[in-house]
This record gives C-alpha cells, structure tokens and sequence, in this order.
C-alpha cells in the first residue's frame, strides 16, 4: 500500500482549493488519497465499517474536473473536487440506494435525489455511500441488515457512532471524505455530530429538499449537512438549500435563503445573540457529570464572547410536551412511498419486508408494529401528535419571547456515546426530540470530550429560518475553543 497522504487529514474546502489552485494537488489525487484512508481503516485496522458502498466513477468524475481546470484555470464551482460521504438513504445515479435493508440490496436509481445532483453541480466527487441504522430507526447506535454488526466511533471503537447517520459521522472525522449529507427526522445528524466531534445542522424544515431521501416522517424529516468545522458546513448548505418543486414543502423556503450562509461567520457571530439555558431539557440527576462539565464551560465560552445568557431559561410547561415518537403510520407511509419507486424485483410494503426476513432482529418489532398501523389519515394518533406540536411551537415562542430569548442551548446528550450494543443498561439523555418536536432548525458543534475521548457537543436552536444566526453562533463558538481533534486511529 502507498504512504498515507496526510495533507488530507482534517482538509477543509479552502485548504484544498488553495491547493488545486496553486498546483500542488489534484482532483484526482484528492479522490485517490481518501479512497486510500477508506482502504486502511474502515474494513481493516479499527474496522470502523462505516461505508457501505464506494462509488466507482469517482475517479473518472475527478479526472473530468481536472481536464476542465487545465482548460480554464477556474474551479468548476464552489465544491470542486470535493469528496463527499452520502447517507444510504440518498438516490446516486449508479449506486444502490439500500436504507440500511438488505431488502434493497442491488436496487440502483435511475436518477440523483436533488441534494445529491445539487452537490454535484457544484463540483463535489460523492465519493461513497455510507451505513445507516436500518430503514433510519435508531438514533443511539448505527446497527443493519446491510452490514451486520455495528459501525464504530472513530474516537473510541467499542462505542456508537450515534444514529442514523452513523456512518456518515464516522467516516467524515476519520477523513473518508470532507464533507457529508445526513437526515434528522429525531435527532439522526445531530446524534452522530456529537459522537464524533463534528459540525452538523439539522435545518429548517424543508430547507434542503428531500426529493430522492428515504423518508421516516415527513412533518419531521430533514436533509442536511454534515462536516468537520462550521464553515464546510455552512459551505455545503450554500448549495443544498432551495427551492425544488420535486419536493412541494421547500417554497416556504422562498425568501429565507441568504445570499450566503458563509457571510456571518465572524468572531463576533454571538455577541449580542440573546440564548436562554434549557436546563430543564439536562437536570443533573439526569445526566454524566463529566458531560455537564462541559456545558458549564460551554455557557462560560458564550457568555465570554458577547453571548446575552438567560441562565438558567424557565419553561414553566416543558413537562407538558415530553419526548413523543413518531406516528408508525407515518413511518409506514414514508417508507412506502420510496419502495413504491423500486424496481418490480423488490418489495412494496413493509410486509413484504418482513416476509422476506431481510432485517436485523434489533428493527422486527418496530416493523411490524409499523407494518400493522393503519393509513395516517385514520391513526388518531398521528392527529392527536400533530395538534400537540403545534401547541409546543406556540407554547414555546411565547416564552421564548416573554423572556426576550431567541435561541436555547443544551447539550446534544447529556451522557457521553454509549457502549456499542448498550441499549437497556446505561441513558442516553437525548435532548434532540426537542427542536424535532418544535420543527425548528439546530446546530452542533464540538464540547470537548469526556471518559476514554468521547466527544460531546453543543446544540443551539433556534426558531425557523434562523440557520445563518445558528451557525453564527456555532463559528464563534468553535472558534473560541477548537475543540475539534483527529481521532487517534
């Protein structure tokens, strides 16, 4: 095997455009470098087992780019010859799209989702398709069908990447790629951000369209990206975010689009920012000591660099609005509507799943108990959540307002990753079902880390539309601290 090129490890979207710019590198030799990493240690070494699929024009795309700069002197766009890790429930021309089921093994798309053609158009390599919890159910661990056992943190291998987008998260802080596109319908960028010290942001409801992306529900389902610093990140929404009349939900995002999410991203991005403390959402009888260590020292870091902290932020009605989850009706549905799109060969409905016997054990009794509920329109409980979110949003911007707060932080989880395979034994304390609840958009950075280098992270919300000023905060943040580390592989 060639030496490693370590000038990858940690690369930004700057660091390697300035040197495609300056004649140093290549597109090509960018693509090469990272498929090398992926050779070392996702299936050898750690075994960090967090792609699924490599894609096999990604070296002729590279050359492409290259052919084209030669000619012109100019990157292609904003994202050129960028590797990019794609979550398996993303449609990529040529590649299989499984959700993590191995009832989907061999079905390609025709066609790319919209986020995956948008990267495209700006330059990007996808470069890989990354392992997932199965059909997207699970946010603690990153566990399917597709490839048995479990994908592995990076940071600490007998522990979970966080799902469901595990492998995404996994592969982006090991340097498989630099930029990634996850989903967070409950907390599945947010989760695998925080257990593998990354930027990530779950957006505004239908800010990114989720044209072509296995759904899980609809009301709650996100596409977005993921990256190891704040501004790849908000490079990446740069280009994800719009209008698609592929997915009808995304005009509400018509007139809230910045000409860049990139322009805020100053030290001062939280002074004056008004953020209440969500203590509630952490109590510490509820939560890892070590973990909420590291929220003091991450209000202290706001506070220091002009933040306005509202500490602690009082909700007088937060238990009337607890963790729900999500309607099974809806999930039949959404995942449904994608098999429908499937070749004849493969199944339609989740009895059809199931009937194959293609699942993990750890997914059969959250697919039968989805393949049993009835149509959404006749669940009273998909109604009866419904309504019950549209009280929080209104319960919550109230006294978000009476207290002149406009964003809330907490900790992503106030325990440390758990052990791979610990789903009884130890809590997790998510706080994620929070913003899902409320459908309001929410950033993660790194906190430090904790234990056997565990990573944590910070989670900022905000109402809907506020990603610029999430990610404003995020950079500050980030900047102030530069917590983020390579993992030690």
């Amino acid at each position: 095997m060639q030496q490693e090129n370590t000038a990858i490890l940690e690369a930004t979207i700057d660091d390697l455009h300035r040197l495609i710019l300056q004649g140093q590198t290549t597109a090509l030799a960018i693509v090469e470098a990272h498929l090398q990493r992926i050779e070392k240690y996702d299936r050898r070494g750690p075994a960090l087992w967090s792609i699924i699929a490599i894609n096999q024009e990604a070296l002729t795309d590279a050359d492409a780019l290259d052919r084209a700069f030669a000619e012109t002197g100019k990157l292609t766009g904003p994202l050129h010859g960028i590797p990019a890790l794609v979550k398996d429930n993303y449609d990529v021309a040529g590649m299989q799209t499984t959700g993590g089921s191995a009832a989907l093994l061999g079905w390609i798309a025709p066609e790319d989702s919209t986020a995956v053609a948008k990267l495209r158009a700006a330059g990007a390599i996808i470069l890989a398709k990354t392992t997932m919890s199965e059909w997207a159910r699970g946010g603690l661990d990153n566990i399917n069908s597709v490839l048995p056992g479990f994908a592995r943190n990076p940071y600490n291998t007998a522990h979970a990447t966080g799902g469901s987008s595990g492998g995404t998260g996994a592969g982006l802080a090991a340097s498989f790629g630099v930029i990634g596109l996850g989903s967070d319908t409950w907390g599945s960028i947010r989760n695998p951000s925080s257990n593998n010290a990354l930027a990530g942001l779950r957006p505004s409801w239908a800010l990114v369209s989720r044209a072509g992306m296995i759904g899980l529900y609809d009301a709650r389902d996100t596409a977005g990206p993921m990256a190891r610093n704040i501004r790849d990140l908000a490079m990446t929404l740069d280009v994800i975010a719009g209008v698609d009349p592929l997915d009808a939900a995304t005009i509400g995002a018509k007139g809230h689009i910045p000409a860049s999410f990139t322009d805020g991203l100053t030290l001062d991005g939280a002074r004056g920012k008004r953020i209440g403390v969500l203590r509630q959402a952490f109590m510490p009888q509820a939560g890892d000591p070590q973990v909420l260590a590291l929220m003091e020292n991450a209000i202290a870091v706001l506070r220091k660099i002009g933040a306005e902290i509202l500490d602690p932020f009082e909700f007088s009605e937060f238990a009337g609005f607890p963790s729900r989850p999500h309607p099974q009706s809806e999930v039949r549905l959404a995942i449904e509507t994608y098999l429908a799109k499937t070749g004849p060969q493969f199944p339609k409905t989740l009895d059809t799943v199931i009937a194959s016997g293609k699942f993990h054990p750890l997914h059969e009794v959250g697919l039968k108990l989805s393949a049993a509920s009835p149509a959404p329109e006749n669940d009273p409980y998909a109604a009866q959540l419904e309504a019950g979110e549209v009280e929080m949003r209104i319960a919550y911007d109230a006294a978000m307002a009476a207290a002149g707060v406009d964003y809330l932080v907490m900790p992503v989880a106030s325990h440390p990753p758990k052990l791979n395979g610990d789903r009884d034994t130890t809590p997790t304390g998510v706080t994620t079902w929070i913003a899902s609840g409320l459908h309001w958009p929410a950033a993660v950075v790194p906190m430090g880390y904790t234990y056997e280098n565990l990573p944590s992270g910070l989670q900022i919300v905000g109402r809907p539309w506020s990603d610029a000023k999430l990610l404003e905060i995020a950079y500050a943040y980030e900047q102030a601290t530069h917590h983020r580390k390579p993992p030690d592989l």
